[in-house]
């Protein structure tokens, strides 16, 4: 793709004797919003880490700008990871305000935007908390400004609304907005179909380390049948030549046409064949579906586990990669945790596993 900011060419990842990621291609173009998606284990944060230079390919190339990354090539990406990465026994400010300076503003100008950041994200009052009195949610607000502060040219974010609330995960959405606004290129990384809908340009759904679908959302949707008749009904749908039925709950029926129609003759087989039809509409397959559809219920119950929620019938959430046994959590303090990624800066502005942040009058020297 002409003017690619992120290229992939034939990536193999394999570990032991099994390929985590199989001979796979994409390319993500300057300015766009781009959704990196796939049920738990399928490659997404493999590709990433291998993107930013973390761990090293097996074979095949990925490239930012046309070049293999390199952490001392200086600033320009902002990396959240799914990982907590702040130093948690320090105050909130002191660690945004460190992590500013790292990224060239001026000691006044660093705590200044801290300052402004935590008042648009509602955490005005926490800026001299340390970072392990505030909620998993609060922390993310957190590693978020830290991640844009610097107007990075491309960021890559990895769930970056796990644990918020619908307020919260709005307030941070439009945050993103604002950088996409602004020329930044995106790569997302979420379970939330409703916030790939709203934000991505392109997508790429990975399963085994392999594309099941890679394109724009209608050229996915149409991939997956593009067009489905939502009924709403009382008794039975009967099957029939003109649509699958993929869906009845109750008294709504999800029907995928088998041949391009505007629904009028699924309508009238319905009513000649004595459903009772209270609502018809024909719209496009949703993503949610979609991924259904590749990935099946296990994929439902991962998100729904990557969400801190306990779906139907099913066991308590399992713990997060950044937590231990025993609820603590691990934090850059601890060995074999920070990796280079956990400050949220692949820029040359990793932070040392036994580093301390300084205090904000150190920064102001």
């Amino acid at each position: 793709m002409s003017g690619a900011v992120i290229a992939v060419r034939d990536f193999v990842m394999r570990f032991g004797d099994r390929d985590v990621v199989d001979h796979l291609s994409f390319d993500v173009a300057a300015g766009e919003t781009f959704g990196l998606l796939g049920s738990n284990g399928s490659g997404k944060t493999t590709t990433i880490r291998a993107l930013l230079g973390i761990t090293e390919p097996t074979s095949g190339t990925l490239t930012i700008d046309g070049e293999r990354y390199r952490a001392s090539a200086g600033g320009g990406i902002g990396y959240l990871p799914e990982e907590r990465g702040l130093y948690r026994k320090e105050t909130v400010l002191d660690v945004m305000a460190y992590f500013a300076r790292l990224k060239g503003m001026s000691s006044r100008h660093a705590v200044t935007w801290s300052q402004a950041y935590l008042e648009r994200v509602g955490l005005a009052d926490k800026g001299r908390l340390r970072v392990d009195k505030l909620s998993g949610g609060q922390q993310q607000k957190v590693q978020l400004g830290i991640t844009i502060m610097d107007r990075p040219r491309l960021m890559i974010l990895d769930e970056p609304t796990k644990g918020l609330d619908p307020v919260n995960r709005r307030l941070l959405l439009d945050l993103v907005d604002e950088r996409k606004a602004d020329g930044a290129t995106v790569v997302l990384v979420t379970h939330h179909m409703d916030e790939v809908e709203r934000l991505c340009d392109r997508i790429l759904l990975l399963k085994d380390g392999n594309a099941a679908a890679y394109g724009t959302i209608p050229e996915v949707q149409d991939a997956f049948g593009g067009a489905v008749a939502r009924v709403h009904c009382s008794g039975e749908v009967p099957p029939s030549p003109l649509y699958t039925i993929t869906r009845q709950e109750g008294r709504v029926a999800d029907l995928v046409p088998t041949a391009p129609t505007d629904g009028a003759d699924i309508l009238a087989s319905l009513v000649a064949a004595g459903v009772g039809v209270t609502g018809f509409e024909m719209r496009r397959i949703p993503l949610d579906e979609i991924f259904v559809q590749v990935y099946g219920h296990d994929a439902e119950v991962d998100a729904l586990r990557a969400e801190g929620a306990r779906p139907p019938g099913g066991s308590p959430p399992a713990r997060g990669d950044d937590e231990q046994p025993g609820g603590a959590t691990r934090h850059p303090g601890d060995a074999s945790v920070n990796d280079g990624a956990g400050s949220g800066l692949p820029s040359g502005s990793a932070t040392s596993a036994d580093a301390t942040a300084p205090s904000e009058t150190e920064v102001s020297r």
